[in-house]
């Protein structure tokens, strides 16, 4: 049987103290100037005090205890079973209060915790919710969870998903489970991410909350968790001007963001489509901010061009899963591609023009690389602005050269000779605008308005074969598995871009071989942006 714990108190205590101890403890003596007690268990049931009692006894005269008498104490109680830690939330925030000193049992949380003197309390951020919970009671504490997000979390009704998972999609939830239902996906666009999370929400049986990029992402999902399952009743959207809480919600970055705190309670598990948002400073308030402990994020690559991915992938979970596309084409999950780069020069007078602007450039960044001058120029250091601004002259020679424009137009019209649907991606409005006008070609960018956008997409989904020219605005969520030729006319060297541009071309069909043209000027910065962003799937 454990003794229980003695503690000295320095210095000579008042008669009301000493009769106060004597209410939970023995008095031993005193040696060396100290005051000598021994808790006692049967004279604190007798004056009826608890654990958390005691503790609230000593707090008035602790400064006069030695920090490991009282320690000892705490860790004697501790075991007793009976110290409560109070979890709660105030102003977004996760407050963990106790009579204990709860230092020693959350070291562990260097991040996303702090003291909060005017509450007397920890504050976490709300996403280590179930880790505070599991840690504590580890540590053998009673968490009083007054936040209690699993007593509403389950869905109204069980519902059921009717698809078939591939084998690589089964493996992907597995390794998510396996990680406590948490973690960051990474299968190439056309691989069928949404259809591994929406098995995940089926499996989970809880509330859910996903947020997308766009508006029209909001209705992508929707339909495919309809196509899916049979939850349509429990569906919800939550953007704009549409405010419907249900027990699966779709919402945007941009709302999830402005209503996070709002939002936290209502679910239980998170669904981040294109993942790679997320290390956006404002976006990255979501994952922190809300409870739920079900995580998943959906991304078709694993790195940002800033490497912010690793400040923020771990509040998903981090990476669990991960296969490329040379992987899935040789499986025959989707279709095999080749990637054929196609160079031309500038006009003389353009290349003459684009000369004179690098040196100029090269020598306003005094040898720093793109990115310190990036950074230098974000702080107003005036040799590293004009840097910029010559750089993006640069780059509108290159973008708009008329001998890109020529190649990308007689491509296209090869293409479509042979009978293929062709996508042609671009960077700049004017381009997109005047390649489609060379070639009747349908077309979409961020100041056409989303009726015309829908029509435009709609009538290319229908066509056997055609022209689409779009700007970054289809990046992400163009969904055309007929489409078998990519001319990509300008860009960066993003990988995640590339990857998401080839992965438009990849569904499988019958006989289909995808082809992506690479539009590059030679003797420019375009052909290291080429080499760099190949890399991704080579």
């Amino acid at each position: 049987m454990e003794l229980p714990p003695r503690f000295r108190v320095r210095g000579w205590l008042e008669k009301e103290d000493f009769q106060r101890l004597l209410e939970f403890s023995k008095y031993v003596g005193r040696e060396g100037g100290l005051s000598i007690f021994e808790l006692s268990d049967e004279k604190a049931r007798e004056s009826g005090l608890g654990p958390a009692d005691i503790l609230r006894e000593l707090e008035d005269i602790k400064s006069s205890i030695p920090q490991q008498d009282l320690e000892a104490v705490e860790e004697y109680l501790r075991r007793k079973g009976s110290v409560r830690v109070g979890l709660d939330r105030a102003r977004g925030e996760l407050v963990i209060s106790s009579e204990l000193m709860l230092k020693p049992y959350l070291q562990e949380y260097t991040q996303g915790l702090r003291y909060s003197h005017e509450l007397r309390s920890y504050l976490a951020k709300p996403y280590l919710y179930a880790d505070l919970i599991k840690h504590m009671a580890e540590k053998g504490l009673i968490v009083d969870d007054k936040v209690n997000l699993f007593s509403n979390a389950r869905l109204s009704r069980q519902i059921s998903f009717s698809g078939q998972l591939r084998s690589y999609q089964k493996e992907a939830l597995d390794a998510w489970a396996k990680n406590g239902n948490r973690g960051v996906i990474v299968l190439p666009t056309g691989a069928g991410k949404t259809v591994v999370a929406i098995a995940a929400i089926a499996t989970a049986g809880v509330k859910t909350l996903i947020v997308v990029y766009t508006k029209e992402h909001v209705k992508q999902w929707s339909d495919a968790i309809r196509k899916f399952t049979d939850a349509s009743g429990l569906l919800g959207a939550y953007y704009g001007d549409e405010k419907t809480l249900a027990d699966i919600t779709i919402t945007t970055y941009q709302t999830a963001y402005r209503y996070a705190k709002e939002l936290s309670p209502r679910f239980a598990m998170l669904v981040f489509d294109e993942a790679h948002h997320l290390p956006a400073d404002k976006f990255k308030a979501i994952a922190e901010y809300m409870l739920a402990p079900y995580r998943m994020g959906l991304s078709a690559t694993a790195v940002r061009e800033d490497n912010k991915q690793e400040e923020v992938f771990p509040l998903v979970g981090g990476v669990v899963y991960q296969k490329g596309a040379a992987e899935l084409m040789e499986e025959g999950y989707l279709a095999p591609y080749v990637i054929r780069r196609v160079t031309v020069k500038l006009l003389p007078e353009e290349q003459k023009a684009y000369d004179e602007l690098r040196r100029k450039y090269m020598n306003l960044a005094m040898g720093r690389t793109f990115q310190e001058v990036l950074e230098a120029a974000k702080k107003g250091e005036p040799r590293a602005v004009e840097a910029m601004r010559v750089r993006a002259q640069m780059q509108s020679i290159v973008q708009e050269s008329a001998s890109k424009i020529n190649k990308v137009v007689e491509l296209a019209r090869q293409e479509l000779a042979r009978g293929s649907k062709i996508i042609i991606f671009t960077q700049y409005k004017r381009q997109a605008e005047e390649i489609a006008q060379k070639l009747g070609a349908l077309l979409i960018h961020g100041d056409i308005d989303k009726d015309a956008r829908i029509r435009a997409l709609d009538t290319f989904k229908k066509l056997q074969n055609g022209v689409l020219v779009v700007t970054t605005v289809g990046d992400e969520g163009l969904d055309i598995p007929d489409a078998n030729v990519g001319i990509l006319v300008s860009g960066t060297g993003s990988r995640r871009q590339f990857i998401q541009r080839l992965g438009r071309l990849l569904r499988p069909m019958p006989g289909k071989t995808a082809v992506l043209y690479e539009v590059v000027a030679s003797g420019t910065s375009e052909v290291v942006q080429s080499k760099k962003r190949r890399e991704a799937v080579e």
